[in-house]
């Protein structure tokens, strides 16, 4: 998990990954993997050991759901940059990624019940946990946002790479500029 959560914060740098396009790619070969395994382990982790004290079957649901989001995640993106669908890439793995640091988020949902109520009861502890992974999904959905609907700047390299040679035709023969 910590490849995944170190190197992965330098794979969503806009300029870092222009500067050093080589380093992204190579860096992916460890970041990706690293995160399917990590979300792969949660999963089985989840389903082979016994619950821990002060765990209910709401937060182990909350697991397997956020878990398989992230491994579903992670493997949309590798899919799409397969595909060479950049902007898909980059938004799947910024899902997944959201997913995989949602315990950071968790220590800040739960300092400050722990401080103010005290232990938190079995059902507040999954919606504690619950909102890490929610906080973070939903910031990760505002930047996707935000970059698709924001102009670019500049081209990305490969852009043109997306679309098939036939879209231009296409678009030709049905009186539309390209």
């Amino acid at each position: 998990m910590t490849v995944f959560s170190v190197l992965g914060a330098f794979q969503f740098s806009s300029g870092f990954r222009r500067r050093k396009p080589r380093w992204h790619r190579m860096t992916g070969w460890a970041v990706a993997p690293s995160g399917l395994v990590a979300a792969a382990s949660g999963l089985w982790m989840q389903a082979s050991y016994e619950l821990p004290k002060g765990d209910g079957d709401a937060l182990a649901v909350l697991r397997v759901l956020f878990g398989s989001a992230m491994f579903t995640s992670l493997v949309l993106g590798l899919v799409a940059i397969w595909r060479r669908d950049f902007e898909g890439h980059g938004a799947w793995m910024l899902r997944g990624y959201a997913i995989g640091l949602g315990a950071g988020t968790q220590v800040l949902t739960h300092v400050p019940w722990v401080l103010l109520v005290g232990v938190p009861s079995e059902g507040v502890r999954a919606l504690l946990m619950g909102a890490g992974w929610v906080i973070n999904v939903a910031v990760a959905e505002q930047i996707i946002r935000r970059r698709s609907t924001s102009p670019r700047k500049e081209k990305q390299p490969g852009a043109q790479l997306r679309r098939p040679a036939v879209v231009p035709a296409i678009a030709r023969l049905i009186g539309s500029s390209d």
